[in-house]
This record gives C-alpha cells, structure tokens and sequence, in this order.
C-alpha cells in the first residue's frame, strides 16, 4: 500500500469553502475535487446505492474509507466528482496524490489491494460519456490541483456489460482477471463451475478430512472474536507462504493491517470486505480462509490462504472453501463473483468470463508527458515479463536468490 514516503505532498492549490475546485469544462462537465471524505459522504453513498449505479466493490465509500484510515498520509486524498450540464452527478473517483521521481502523479485509492479502479458512475448511461470528455474533464482538474499526471491502472474495458470510458485509449496490463456469473440455482451454479470429477474428488476429500480432524465448519466471521481468529490464521499462513516463495510479504505492513481490520469489522450493514474460513470443529483450527470485497451484486476475491502443513494440504482445503463459497455467494443473491487480477490455473478452470484490463496514464503538463513516456515503457516490460512464462520464471528465480 501507498503511503510512507515522506516526500508526498499535499496540493499545491489551496482549495477553499467545503474543500472543493469547481471548474467549467467546454464540453459542459464539471468538476469538483474534494479534499476530505465527510464532505462527500452523503453524494457519495447516493450514488453507490441508486439501482443504475455502475461501480466494482471497490468504489463502495466503505471500502475507501477503510483503505484510506490506514493511510499515515491522509491529506493525500482527493475525490473528482464529475456533474453533467444540468448538475447531476455523473462520475466519482477516489484519488491519492504522490510525488514520484519528481512528479506529482493521481492514482486510484485502493493501490495493488483492489483489483478494479473504474470510476464510480451514477448510471450506464452516465458510463457513455466519451474517452475525451472524461480526459478533459481530469486535465482540467489536474491542472487546478498541481498534478502532472493520471496514472489509473487496472481499468475494466467493461464491466456489468458497459464499456468504461477510461478504457478505451488503456493499453493492456501485464494481466487480467478472471469472473464468474452466478445463476440463481446454487446448485446448478457450483454444477457450472466445477466439473462432476472435479466434484466427486472433494467429496472425497472432505470426507477424508473429517475422518481425519473430525467435523469442519464453514464459516462467515461475523463477530469481533471470529474475525480477530481467522485474520491471526490469515496472517500466519500468508507469511509461512511468502517466505517459502521467497518475496515480500506485503501483510506485515501496519497501514495494510490497519485497513483490513476496518475493512472487516461488524457494520450495520454489510462489511466493506467478508471474511469466510475452513474450521475444524473441535479445535478451531482455522484450515482454510477467504476474503472479498462485496457489494450488492458481487464478491470480488482479494486473497485466499492455507494451512500449510502438508498433512492438511493432501485435503485441498483451499478448493473445498471455494467450492462452498460459490454455493454460498448464489445462495446469498449475488449475481458475479470473481477471483481478481493473476493468471492461476483454478481461476481459469471455474470461472467463465476473462476480465480485461488497462493501464490508462493520463499527462496534465508537459512534466507528466515525460513521466507518461516512462511509464508505458515500463509497462510494456512488465507485460512482456508476465506474459513470457519464461521471462517470469527467470525473475522469479532472481527474487528468491536476492532474498535468500
């Protein structure tokens, strides 16, 4: 996650009244940069729940709002509205300022932990604004705020059958994502997804791990207890995983902790990410664990983990928790689920849809012209190292002998 550097800086514009830019645009937008999320709270929360709302989990006010708590840096954040002629609200994006290499550079909140960075628009209809009215609507307020540039990556080229007008000048990521349409019959959903072998071997499996470990739950963390059980699980599985692959373990940062304990905590109403698990019964211990963003139509995957003893993983207790989490999420009404950005063998084996995504960078002055040339040149190498399964294998092999 974004958000130690000590050389990031807040605006260089001051912004006055209730926080807020407001700037005329010639093809009739407007828009307004605010500066804190109370101020756009209320429009905010409107949008994300009006029936013709068109947004990924990620743009729920919840979920930002937990990401951005976790930030040391919060004076960082800017929200674009973008109002059509007669006032209406259009568009939101949550941003964060950083200055890198020099250049003060817009990215969407959420970083490498959200999956999707398309807007929040108020409408399909509000998505068929052109690629150039949504661009010159960000120039202009890039030049108000003292940005050089956009740099907004993993943008869907559609989404919810919309195209997003963000995508449509992207060039692709190193990778996409990979999507599941829930029919409204769990049964007939999880018949879909997973192949007769396929299901008759967890059958087998999970009969195996109850002769083993005695009975097994499946598990929605509801409660503080529940929840502080099964992230401690997460934590300690992920950082066994990680050193055994050799990088980083992006889950000991504070910031990310921080923000996934307000991203899972019991709400009102529904949390801005769930947290499902694996238990056995008799000694809670936690086997297997799940968590997704969610709004009313969708589960979006940012993580899964395992125990790693190799006794438990004869079981694949990883696959018996998706497994049920599909049936879970139909049964529950969703009507999408998803297993986010990477290429992995499961994800391409269940789900039926590839998501597809770009990079869109965006320059405001003659300074982010040069920041956009290097950038894309940098993500042409990434893609070509992702995508080449033998480049990838060299740089993994480079990794663990620089941590080793």
């Amino acid at each position: 996650m974004a958000g130690k550097d000590g050389s990031m800086t807040s605006l260089a514009q001051d912004l006055t009244g209730a926080g807020m830019i407001r700037d005329s645009l010639r093809d009739g937008l407007t828009a307004e940069l605010f500066t804190d999320l109370a101020s756009v709270e209320a429009l905010w929360r409107s949008m994300e729940t009006a029936p013709e709302a068109l947004a990924t989990p990620y743009q729920r006010f919840d979920w930002v709002a937990a990401f951005v708590a976790g930030l040391e840096a919060q004076d960082r954040l800017r929200i674009l509205v973008l109002r059509d002629a007669a006032g209406r609200p259009a568009a939101l994006m949550a941003l964060l300022i950083a200055r890198m290499r020099g250049f003060t550079v817009a990215r969407v909140v959420g970083a490498k932990h959200a999956n999707y960075h398309m807007p929040l628009f108020a409408s399909h209809q509000a998505a068929g604004l052109s690629a150039e009215e949504v661009e010159a609507a960000l120039v202009r307020a890039g030049q108000a705020a003292g940005i050089d540039a956009y740099a907004l990556d993993h943008q869907p080229r559609f989404w919810d059958g919309s195209a997003n007008p963000l995508s449509a000048r992207g060039t692709p990521c190193a990778s996409d994502a990979y999507g599941l349409m829930l029919g409204p019959d769990a049964e007939a959903t999880v018949k879909r997804s997973f192949s007769g072998d396929a299901r008759k071997k967890l059958r087998a499996k999970e009969r195996k791990l109850v002769e083993a470990l005695g009975p097994v739950d499946y598990v929605q963390a509801t409660t503080p207890e529940s929840i502080a059980a099964i992230l401690e699980a997460f934590y300690e599985q992920k950082r066994t995983r990680f050193a055994a692959m050799g990088i980083a373990n992006p889950y000991t940062d504070d910031d990310v902790r921080r923000f996934i304990a307000g991203a899972t905590a019991p709400c009102e109403g529904r949390p801005a990410i769930e947290l499902h698990a694996l238990i056995a019964r008799n000694d809670r211990r936690v086997l297997a664990t799940f968590g997704g963003a969610v709004n009313d139509d969708r589960f979006s995957g940012m993580w899964t983990s395992f125990d790693p003893d190799p006794e438990i993983g004869r079981f694949s207790p990883g696959d018996l928790l998706l497994h049920h989490l599909i049936g879970q999420q139909t049964s529950a009404g969703r009507r999408a689920f998803d297993l986010g950005v990477g290429e992995a063998r499961y994800k391409s084996s269940i789900c039926d849809e590839t998501i597809e995504l770009v990079e869109v960078l965006i320059p405001v002055t003659l300074r982010g012209q040069l920041f956009v040339l290097a950038a894309n040149a940098a993500s042409r190498l990434k893609r070509r190292i992702k995508r080449s399964p033998q480049l990838w294998q060299a740089v993994s092999r480079l990794r663990k002998l620089r941590r080793s």
